[in-house]
């Protein structure tokens, strides 16, 4: 069987093999339990100082919004440890990460956000942003709250602990537990 190799540098097997440790027992017949996943790629920054660069496995589907899922669902899901396929010199492998420790994720997919539904009418805020490992982001993100509601303050108390910051260079999903400071700056005319 040749298998080709993705982006992270894992091989990318047949339909029916796709998942690594996840067979059905007749490959002709994939499992009805079966959910195809596909790979997004991203860098964690973890709260004891270290990146590292892999892929999400993300569903063509979300169980909370139309469309496809994203890295920042497979982040809000759940509470916990969650997949992420590291790469390493000599290939790839999965570990578990814990969300509770993950300040901060770049994604190589700038355009996520923009899938949100109501992107496009949600309320834009320039911020500048301080972590707990003292990096400084500086960019925009949306408020999705109804008008009056949608301040800053409101943006800070929201219910997902995982949400993006848009930057010129790149899109990142912060976690608001670790941001340690939060300020607006007028928008750019």
């Amino acid at each position: 069987m040749h298998l080709r190799m993705s982006r992270c540098g894992s091989p990318i097997a047949p339909a029916a093999a796709r998942m690594s440790g996840y067979w059905s027992a007749d490959p002709e017949t994939p499992s009805q339990f079966r959910v195809e996943k596909s790979r997004a790629d991203a860098t964690l920054t973890l709260s004891n100082g270290t990146s590292v660069h892999g892929c999400f496995f993300i569903s063509g589907n979300s169980r909370t919004h139309a469309g496809p899922e994203g890295v920042k669902d497979v982040l809000n899901s759940e509470t916990g440890f969650f997949p992420f396929d590291a790469t390493r010199p000599n290939g790839s492998t999965t570990i578990l990460y814990n969300r509770d420790h993950v300040v901060f994720v770049k994604l190589e997919d700038k355009n996520e956000p923009r899938r949100d539904p109501g992107y496009e009418v949600a309320i834009e805020k320039m911020v500048t942003m301080l972590m707990s490992n003292g990096t400084r982001l500086r960019g925009s993100v949306r408020i999705f709250r109804p008008h009056g509601s949608d301040r800053l303050s409101d943006f800070a108390r929201g219910r997902e602990s995982f949400r993006y910051l848009e930057t010129e260079s790149a899109t990142y999903i912060i976690n608001v537990h670790h941001l340690v400071e939060l300020a607006e700056e007028p928008l750019a005319p």
